[in-house]
């Protein structure tokens, strides 16, 4: 076994390679940029190296300082991880000149690999099957079109370089394929620096179906079963599991002995994936990565086996740990990316400080693997994946549940993220039953714009409901019959009505009275009905206010009783300018009463027209503004004194 091993990557993926190493006995050493001085796998590690500024090119892709790191700490082996250099031929070929073990496959292999065209070649000579399709180096316009239209049509445009979908283009007709062929090859050259493109028949409905290979230097090769990964959103892996759903035992026994064949095809060592597409009936080939995936837990929840040990004893010239015969599969594994970016403006990242981070408990049945803590600042530098969360079950339903369950109780604060969407997705009909392919999320499923409105009022109401528990909340069983208890929600602030009725609460929200039941509390959350509708939620008192994790949705209710209203009843109902700004109108006066919804006043400010909207039914008591005023921030501009329902003065006790 090696000794040593660098780690030339970051993040989750630095994270889990020192983990095992560490249990291995061998010594660890990790790399950072300037951005990544305090970053978890730098403090896992037994030393680490500074390799330069935040930027990649400048640190995580800078050979050369990799190189020199490895010399000045003594390390025998370096591990690539996955991204960065994982794939880089150049870069293993240097490690191996420089007289340091590369754990992963031979520069060879991963160059024959890293050409799609050449893949392909010589994945049909092996005998693997192969899309129709073109790969040929002559790449003129009108070679292109002739192929194009031997094809048919749709086909699939694919850069021979790179891979994550970058300059990928379906063209549906004869007319799309000149613009699209320009498209793919613009963002080709970019992204890879070689414009070289191939063709293939596109299938509508495809799977994306892998096969995880392991090979050795002493001749052995075999496959860890395989791992659907359809659930793509612009051709990136959004949710992954193993088995893949309805496979049938002579198809996956067929497509892992053309993974086995395809590795010793090309002289493979240590791990690989080799990829293929699904049509419900047969498979073809579509490439291989010559590194570890980022899925790869699932494959070790469905295996027990630990894929980094692999790597390491494989690198350091042990045969394979197992034979075909001898590993075996129980049970599904599902994992979901947790990124940092906003589903409802374009998947766009997300960057911040970390100002609160929890995963749900890691046991034999759920995993998570990070390489962030709470606290930690996600920059626009790296990719913006904050973590993987697996779960395992005897069966595929159970696992989508307990993953759904361990989404619910995560909780990130600081930047927004898809967690609500890898919900949806996992509760889709569609997925549940297993009818998945690459299209599905682009073509039947959208992130939700905005909370919805009824689980938004339920928060509030579950919120109000549990604030009697809440150690800082005042709230007690001598305290008068109605409490008018403020919670604010990010922007959004309400005064809630709080009165103890027959079997539960009344609680006002808006100029609507709810009935609010409280049938069971645990440690984290409690059960009941609202309006006669059955609700559970998870809820967490905090100091000065509560929070209640439903649906994957997170409110963070905080008690208004600081500076803007001083605690005192006399300011309840003043309403203030958020911002500053001209008033353009004033519909109300003082004595005139008004309906919950109805506008008091418009204000403009940054451009744009602010109404002013009465939260309840009450009287106006004073106007403090007129047309044509500018005010500043916090400005008085109406006192509004509600008008408490009949329901809220019957005094009850409190069940």
């Amino acid at each position: 076994m090696l000794d040593s091993v660098l780690i030339a990557n970051r993040g989750e993926i630095a994270c889990r390679v020192i983990r095992t190493a560490r249990r291995l006995g061998l010594r660890t050493i990790a790399v950072c940029s300037e951005a990544d001085r305090e970053a978890l796998h730098v403090r896992l590690a037994d030393e680490s190296v500074l390799l330069g500024p935040a930027a990649a090119r400048e640190s995580y892709l800078n050979v050369e300082r990799i190189l020199q790191a490895a010399r000045d700490t003594r390390a025998a082996s370096i591990h690539p991880g996955y991204g960065f250099l994982s794939e880089n031929a150049a870069f293993a070929r240097a490690c191996r000149e420089a007289g340091v073990v590369f754990v992963g496959p031979p520069e060879d292999a991963i160059l024959r690999m890293g050409s799609k065209s050449e893949a392909r070649r010589l994945m049909a000579a092996a005998g693997v099957p192969v899309l129709p399709g073109y790969d040929d180096d002559e790449q003129s316009f009108e070679r292109l079109e002739t192929e194009a239209r031997r094809l048919g049509f749709p086909l699939l445009i694919k850069p021979t370089a790179g891979g994550g979908g970058k300059g990928m283009r379906i063209v549906r007709g004869a007319g799309e394929l000149a613009e699209s062929l320009a498209g793919a090859r613009r963002e080709a050259s970019k992204a890879f620096g070689d414009d070289r493109v191939l063709l293939e028949r596109f299938v509508e409905k495809g799977r994306h179906v892998e096969i995880q290979v392991f090979a050795d230097r002493h001749g052995g090769a075999v496959h860890l079963f395989e791992r659907d990964c359809s659930l793509q959103r612009r051709h990136q892996k959004v949710i992954e599991e193993a088995p893949a759903p309805g496979l049938t035992d002579p198809t996956r026994e067929r497509m892992g002995a053309a993974a086995v064949a395809a590795a010793r095809a090309v002289g493979y060592e240590g791990a690989g994936t080799v990829e293929f597409l699904y049509d419900g009936g047969e498979f073809y080939f579509l490439e291989m990565n010559t590194r570890l995936q980022v899925e790869h837990p699932v494959t070790e929840m469905i295996t027990g086996l630990d894929l980094v040990e692999w790597q390491l004893r494989v690198a350091s010239g042990e045969p394979l740990p197992l034979e075909q015969a001898g590993i075996e599969r129980r049970g599904h594994a599902v994992e979901a990316r947790l990124y940092a970016e906003d589903p409802e403006k374009g998947f766009l990242p997300s960057t911040g400080r970390l100002r609160r981070l929890r995963f749900p408990a890691v046991d034999e049945h759920v995993r998570v693997d990070s390489g962030v803590r709470e606290g930690d600042e996600v920059t626009v530098h790296y990719d913006p994946m904050l973590a993987k969360l697996v779960a395992w079950a005897p069966d595929r339903g159970g696992a989508i549940d307990r993953l759904r369950e361990a989404l619910e109780v995560t909780e990130v604060e600081g930047v927004r993220t898809n967690a609500r969407f890898l919900w949806e997705i996992l509760g889709s009909p569609s997925v549940r039953a297993g009818d998945v392919s690459t299209r599905l999320l682009e073509q039947e499923f959208q992130p939700s714009a905005g909370v919805p409105a009824r689980e938004s009022t339920e928060a509030w109401l579950i919120a109000a409901a549990a604030i009697p528990w809440a150690p800082s909340a005042g709230f007690r069983l001598n305290a008068p019959p109605v409490i008018r208890l403020p919670l604010r929600l990010g922007d959004e602030r309400h005064w809630m009505r709080i009165a103890p009725g027959p079997g539960g609460l009344d609680v006002g929200l808006a100029g609507h009275t709810h009935r609010v039941e409280v049938l069971g509390r645990t440690d984290d959350g409690m059960t009941g009905r609202i309006d006669g509708h059955p609700y559970v939620a998870r809820v967490e008192a905090r100091e000065g206010g509560v929070s209640v994790r439903r649906q994957c949705l997170h409110f963070e209710f905080v008690t208004d009783t600081g500076a803007e209203h001083h605690a005192s009843a006399e300011h309840e109902g003043h309403f203030r300018a958020p911002m500053p700004g001209h008033v353009l109108d004033v519909r109300i006066a003082a004595g005139d009463p008004v309906k919950a919804g109805a506008v008091l006043l418009v204000l403009e400010a940054m451009k744009m027209e602010h109404s002013l909207a009465a939260p309840w039914d009450g009287t106006v008591r004073s106007v403090s503004v007129k047309p044509g005023d500018r005010v500043e921030e916090g400005a008085d501009l109406v006192l509004l004194e509600p008008i408490e329902e009949p329901s809220l003065r019957q005094p009850a006790a409190l069940d």
